[in-house]
């Protein structure tokens, strides 16, 4: 099983180069139609490379930790519907995501489950594939998914966090502090091409999206905190 690092991630970018180049012009279309009700999360770095790890990993099942307003709702279901086959599971307090989605792509592939998560793990999937997090980004409710939700879910499934890495470090008691103590006991690696944490890594995707022709953006936010690793081994 690869890790999920730079390598992998440039190796993804140049396979699936003309579907990705396909879904970012869609993103740009919906995020048009949404405006005014639309807050995107994602930025696109961290988007593109959930897209990519779910098209190669092909997952079954996908869960969804954190909808929002269904920007990354969006990019996760393009994947699936692009690769013909698997479900989404998505859970959130609010449920601005439910009038965002479109029919389309929801469409016998969707399942969103709102309330509380902390109440209602007996809803959560059994087989999932690929963990998607960007829920509360406090250090209470990391704690409680890592003892509750990360058990439930199999060793080596890809796993993304969000809002870890806006400046170089974690701040102090937040979700990232929590999670990224957590890796470091477990000796998990991970991957984040956050511009102001990794930005080797950052400048060196840019430039390879540049090449391939990918090199307009879809939004203008360039932070791209998030981090992507392996679930280690309990």
């Amino acid at each position: 099983m690869e890790d999920i690092d730079l390598s992998l991630v440039g190796d993804l970018y140049r396979r699936y180069r003309t579907p990705l180049a396909k879904v970012r012009d869609e993103q740009r279309a919906f995020l048009r139609a949404t405006a005014g009700r639309m807050t995107p999360q994602l930025d696109d770095l961290e988007a593109e490379i959930t897209y990519l790890l779910l098209r190669e990993n092909r997952p079954q099942t996908v869960m969804e930790l954190g909808t929002f307003h269904g920007w990354s709702t969006t990019w996760i279901l393009s994947a699936l519907r692009d690769n013909g086959t698997g479900t989404l599971h998505s859970f959130d307090i609010v449920d601005h995501v439910a009038s965002n989605v479109p029919k389309e792509l929801a469409e016998g592939r969707w399942h969103f489950h709102q309330g509380d998560i902390r109440e209602s793990l007996d809803r959560v999937p059994t087989d999932i594939g690929h963990l998607f997090v960007d829920a509360a980004h406090n250090g209470r409710f990391a704690r409680w998914y890592l003892s509750e939700l990360f058990p439930k879910v199999a060793p080596g499934t890809p796993v993304s966090v969000h809002d870890v890495f806006h400046g170089r470090r974690a701040l102090p008691f937040t979700e990232g502090a929590v999670v990224l103590s957590w890796l470091r006991r477990t000796g998990t690696d991970h991957l984040t091409v956050s511009r102001r944490r990794a930005p080797a890594s950052y400048t060196a995707l840019m430039e390879l999206r540049e090449e391939l022709g990918l090199g307009e953006p879809v939004r203008d936010r360039t932070r791209n905190p998030m981090i992507f690793f392996r679930m280690p081994k309990s």
